[in-house]
């Protein structure tokens, strides 16, 4: 299976990551710790990533941009819509991967150092 879209939730620690296929079918949902994720991205084809905007989400998605991913950020405002039940921070990674696919979201543009 081919991912298509992930949806990355940052966190201290540990980011969840929620990745589905070209049909919308979950391909895995796992947590990585920050020493993880760009060994983790690294080994993935480019793919489009979407990321809530906070501090650190210009860094991370600077990183991704260099190996190769469309990165976009979402204003977290824009999300919640998409959250399904509870919080979670899996929950949280799979909204983000719905939110980014959508034809009207507005996104952030990402700032440069």
């Amino acid at each position: 299976m081919q991912v298509t879209t992930i949806g990355l939730d940052l966190a201290k620690n540990v980011f969840q990551v929620h990745a589905v296929d070209g049909h919308g079918e979950v391909v895995f949902n796992r947590a990585l710790r920050r020493a993880q994720v760009l060994a983790f991205f690294e080994h993935l084809e480019p793919c489009l990533i979407g990321i809530e905007a906070c501090g650190t989400s210009h860094h991370w998605a600077r990183e991704l941009i260099k190996l190769g991913h469309n990165v976009k950020l979402i204003p977290p405002a824009y999300v919640k819509p998409y959250v399904k039940r509870g919080k979670s921070d899996a929950i949280d990674a799979a909204a983000i991967c719905e939110a980014v696919t959508r034809p009207t979201m507005r996104f952030v543009e990402v700032k440069t150092l």
